[in-house]
């Protein structure tokens, strides 16, 4: 008796002292929101002031994206400056800078010890259009950088001058894809890989089943590349005055150009170091009344608040609805396109009498067929009662192209990738990787074909016609989808599609996009058809939610807080727990496939 008395006391001594850990660490967290909280309610409250004589200035480590995911609880918390700002931002920024007396100039800065953007070069395109649009008004660009890799010496190509620093350099080398092959290691391991398909360009799944590019991607990818190439030194050759000849010959020969080699060669105007950019701008704008050893100037994230604060008011909608990232099936998460989401998000803008019109914006590789077929679906409902334009950012293609057929024009940039008319089934299978490792199964079954879909062995030549004459009916589908909705031949259509892709210039040339152009192309347009003039107003789809309201919909929903995760034990452990049973949620795959192991092993 006196042995379970000490163990009960002990037991529960350890248990009031978890719980006091526990109840610390929550006053901690819960210290901290609320000092986040009131710190971004009076950062927001704050009203953003353009000096005169300012110079506008664009982070060149910032990634710009079609729509900003937010930040997360701990980049509040911890007071991180967003590496994400959104194009339509950036777009109207400059473009109202352009008619602001009070804005004198554009700064691209890229000498910051910067990380590298991850922007697409469509993105960049349209930005470095508005630039030129800004440099037409007689304002001057100014960019300087230490090192400029392609994507900032494209877009700093557009500047009045150019510096960088004199031990910097600039990587001009041309643009490559290298793409990883898994055929070998899948061999080696047992592995075992079923490719059916339908296009002869259509060259997803060769990264499972072969070690190298086949000869048709290599020639579909080469031909893209040399467009994207084109593009890269027709715009180059144009603000710098300098022959596409010689890009092709630094490219070729060199690659990467010292400062010295840069000025030489004309890429550049001048070296300068820090201390001495900062005195040009300084000289240009006058120093910074807070801070001398700076010159008057507004970032481009707060001059978007400013830009933004004169919005047309009108009770006529044009909906910009932004589909970024794969399409998947039901709602989708970060970074997805969610079917169900997206479908829904059409259908709420079809019976909203207050719109009328839709931008679609694509940025999208594709996915998955029948959550594209539903959003398509969709469109095809919306632009019956109102007009849809489609724009196309870096990549719209296969299930990006597919939303996009059924509108009343398509633009996308000269350099936007698109196309990719065709459709794949993979099947994996762990027969010799199960056997290698002593592991066998057996099956009872009612029919020859109920085990059609296991992952214990190989399919039959029966089960792979089968899987065949469903991507072939599904690719005959989709082509008559683009005959329709494009106008085209139905016979044309399966000539320009096969899987292949396309720059957006040579699209253009084969009836798959309507006209080149950007975000503002599209949404002038959607304004023109609809009958709007000027009495309309842009609202901006789907609505991110800021952190404070994840939180809460976390803490009423009951869900895990990954945005709270916590690295003291207690709260791992506690977080563990609840990860273990939550896995059982996971197990939701239409076709019941998964590739994990029978337990959740981890290693600590």
């Amino acid at each position: 008796m006196r042995q379970f008395l000490k163990q009960a006391l002990a037991s529960t001594v350890g248990s009031l002292l978890s719980l006091t850990l526990f109840s610390a660490i929550s006053l901690t967290l819960f210290t901290a929101i609320v000092g986040a909280i009131i710190h971004n309610a009076t950062t927001a409250n704050e009203t953003v002031t353009v000096p005169e004589k300012s110079i506008l200035t664009i982070d060149l480590s910032q990634s710009i994206v079609d729509l900003d995911p937010g930040k997360t609880l701990q980049q509040v918390i911890a007071g991180e400056a967003s590496h994400v700002t959104e194009l339509k931002s950036v777009l109207n920024a400059i473009d109202t800078a352009a008619k602001d007396q009070r804005i004198i100039a554009i700064y691209l800065d890229g000498g910051g010890g910067k990380q590298t953007s991850s922007t697409g070069f469509a993105t960049l395109k349209e930005v470095r259009t508005a630039l030129e649009r800004f440099r037409a008004t007689g304002k001057k660009i100014i960019a300087y950088n230490i090192d400029m890799d392609k994507r900032d010496y494209y877009l700093s190509s557009v500047a009045n001058q150019i510096f960088i620093n004199p031990m910097g350099s600039i990587d001009i080398n041309g643009f490559r894809s290298e793409t990883m092959f898994f055929k070998n290691a899948f061999d080696k391991y047992g592995i075992g890989v079923e490719v059916v398909r339908v296009g002869k360009y259509k060259s997803f799944g060769e990264t499972w089943s072969l070690d190298k590019f086949s000869p048709a991607a290599r020639q579909e990818t080469q031909q893209l590349l040399n467009n994207l190439w084109g593009d890269f030194k027709a715009s180059i050759s144009t603000s710098r005055q300098i022959a596409p000849e010689l890009i092709q010959k630094i490219a070729d020969e060199r690659g990467i150009l010292t400062a010295s080699q840069s000025i030489k060669n004309k890429l550049i105007d001048r070296t300068a170091y820090p201390d001495e950019i900062l005195a040009e701008l300084k000289k240009m704008s006058g120093a910074d009344e807070e801070d001398q050893d700076s010159f008057r100037r507004i970032s481009i994230d707060d001059y978007a608040e400013v830009a933004n604060k004169t919005p047309k008011s009108s009770s006529r909608k044009v909906a910009v609805l932004y589909a970024q990232g794969s399409i998947v099936n039901g709602e989708g998460g970060a970074g997805q396109i969610g079917g169900d989401s997206l479908a829904r998000q059409l259908r709420e803008l079809r019976v909203d009498k207050d719109v009328k019109a839709v931008v679609l914006r694509v940025n999208s590789p594709g996915g998955s067929a029948l959550a594209s077929d539903i959003i398509q679906h969709e469109v095809r409902l919306l632009q019956k009662q109102k007009p849809v334009v489609i724009s196309m950012g870096d990549i719209a293609a296969s299930g990006g192209y597919w939303i996009s057929t059924y509108s009343n024009k398509i633009f996308a940039e000269s350099n936007t990738i698109t196309g990719s008319i065709g459709v794949i089934g993979i099947n994996f299978n762990y027969q010799k990787l199960a056997n290698n490792n002593g592991i066998t199964w057996d099956v009872v079954k009612t029919s020859k074909l109920a085990d059609s879909s296991t992952i214990a062995r190989p399919r039959t030549p029966q089960e792979l016609a089968i899987s065949q004459q469903m991507v072939n009916d599904i690719y005959d589908d989709f082509l008559n989808k683009v005959s329709e909705s494009r106008k085209l031949p139905k016979q044309k259509v399966a000539e320009i599609a096969q899987g292949r892709i396309w720059s957006g210039v040579d699209a253009k040339k084969i009836g798959l996009v309507d006209d080149i152009g950007g975000l503002n192309d599209a949404i002038s347009y959607a304004v023109q058809v609809a009958k709007l003039d000027r009495d309309w107003e842009l609202e901006e789809y789907p609505v991110v939610e800021g952190w404070e309201e994840k939180l809460l919909k976390q803490f009423a929903g009951g869900k895990e807080i990954k945005l709270l995760q916590s690295q003291d034990s207690l709260t791992t452990e506690l977080l563990k727990v609840k990860s273990e049973l939550g896995i059982l949620k996971n197990f939701n795959d239409p076709h019941g496939i998964y590739v994990r192991l029978p337990f959740n092993f981890k290693l600590d």
